[in-house]
């Protein structure tokens, strides 16, 4: 009976660390649902094991009285860096921050210091020490290697390393990732404009944070929303999905217009059909080939402003070589099938395939540096759908010219 009663209790009051690890799986709105059914001294305790970001996302999607409950049973100074989180945009470094705990005024000795830091350390994990002014205005960085052996009167002001790299709290997480990486460094303090310190961020978390928008990138590119986790429940994986399928489906259709217009063509020429999806499927790669590498160069910063129409002119040059070449074999392949057939138009028919297959890998090239940099354009995500409008430009393209040619010349 008494082993069934703690079972019971274990299984109401799970271990903070398998909570926050449920929660980081989990999109906001589904984590704050989860954590919402327990206390708030157990949602405080979750919270400190979440990323920064990923805190004040939850603290959004729960209730207002949750959330003061959770305000008045969580750390003073972490309750003060939420609070000074939510002034910062999402996906900037502002919104990442974590306390800065082991803050000293410049006049202190190592001995105090190191006196200091001893509480500090059974709670938080610190890596560096940050010397302020009295207005908070940081003037430099200790790092555990000089207190260890400076000697114990000196003051901190004479041991510690002035001009410290530090991070704008308004910097976007792409721009911030441009400037340390180079540095390494395990923390990096956050400073506004006049130098005071307002938190620190960590390498690992930055990193963490940038993962998650590469992947996301892949899932926004065929309408996998950002939300969804692979434990995200099946409504709400419907819910993401379903839109863009349909949305899709209409470009479906307008692909299969194309070839009801050119309907007579097909009936005359059957073996035209075998070919569709070859151009459609060539074509299609080498939109997804530009569409990766404008993408890669947009996330990277390696697009500046002005090189767009540069990089138009080289993925549509790079269509016409792929498909001049791919062309050849692809020619080949139709005049032995209309050869075997007995078609008296067979090296015709060769001349449509290889005509078709070149223009729709230039015209796939283009479309996959245009569809990104159009979205952007708009203010959109270069990557949100990416691959749907793609694969419609490249179908319509293919399978219009293709049967278009064969029209025209046969």
């Amino acid at each position: 009976m008494q082993e069934t009663q703690t079972q019971a209790t274990a299984a109401a009051h799970p271990d903070h660390s398998e909570l926050a690890h449920a929660a980081k799986a989990r999109s906001p709105k589904e984590a704050a649902a989860l954590l919402a059914e327990y206390p708030a001294a157990t949602i405080a305790a979750v919270l400190l094991d979440l990323p920064p970001a990923l805190t004040q996302d939850v603290l959004a999607e729960l209730p207002g009285g949750l959330v003061d409950a959770i305000v008045q049973v969580a750390p003073p100074e972490t309750v003060a860096q939420w609070r000074t989180n939510q002034q910062f945009a999402d996906g900037t470094i502002g919104r990442m921050m974590a306390p800065a705990r082991a803050v000293f005024h410049p006049q202190m000795t190592v001995r105090d210091t190191i006196e200091q830091l001893r509480p500090l350390v059974r709670n938080a994990f610190i890596t560096y020490g940050y010397v302020t002014d009295d207005t908070g205005k940081m003037l430099g960085i200790i790092t555990m290697r000089d207190l260890l052996f400076a000697d114990e009167q000196v003051t901190l002001e004479s041991i510690m390393l002035r001009n410290a790299f530090s991070l704008k709290p308004d910097l976007a997480l792409a721009d911030a990732m441009k400037l340390v990486l180079d540095r390494h460094y395990p923390v990096y303090p956050v400073c506004d404009e006049t130098g005071k310190l307002l938190g620190l961020v960590r390498g690992q978390t930055m990193f963490e944070e940038q993962a998650f928008e590469i992947t996301a990138q892949v899932g926004s590119m065929v309408g996998v929303e950002k939300e969804e986790r692979l434990a995200t429940s099946l409504p709400n994986s419907f819910k993401f999905r379903h839109p863009w399928l349909q949305i899709n489906l209409a470009t479906a259709f307008v692909a299969g217009a194309v070839v009801a217009i050119f309907q007579d063509t097909v009936d005359r020429l059957v073996i035209l059909a075998l070919f569709l999806p070859v151009l459609a499927g060539q074509s299609g790669n080498t939109g997804c080939q530009a569409l990766a590498v404008t993408l890669r160069g947009m996330t990277l910063g390696e697009l500046k402003a002005g090189q767009e129409r540069a990089l138009v002119i080289k993925e549509a040059s790079l269509g016409a070589l792929n498909g001049a070449f791919t062309g050849l074999v692809a020619a080949l392949g139709m005049f032995i099938v209309a050869s075997y057939q007995h078609n008296p138009n067979a090296l015709l028919l060769s001349l449509v395939v290889w005509i078709a297959l070149v223009g729709s890998c230039v015209a796939s090239g283009i479309s996959g540096a245009m569809v990104p940099l159009t979205l952007k354009r708009f203010g959109f995500d270069p990557a949100t759908a990416s691959s749907i409008f793609l694969t419609t430009a490249t179908d319509v393209v293919s399978m219009g010219l293709l049967l278009g040619l064969a029209t025209l010349l046969i």
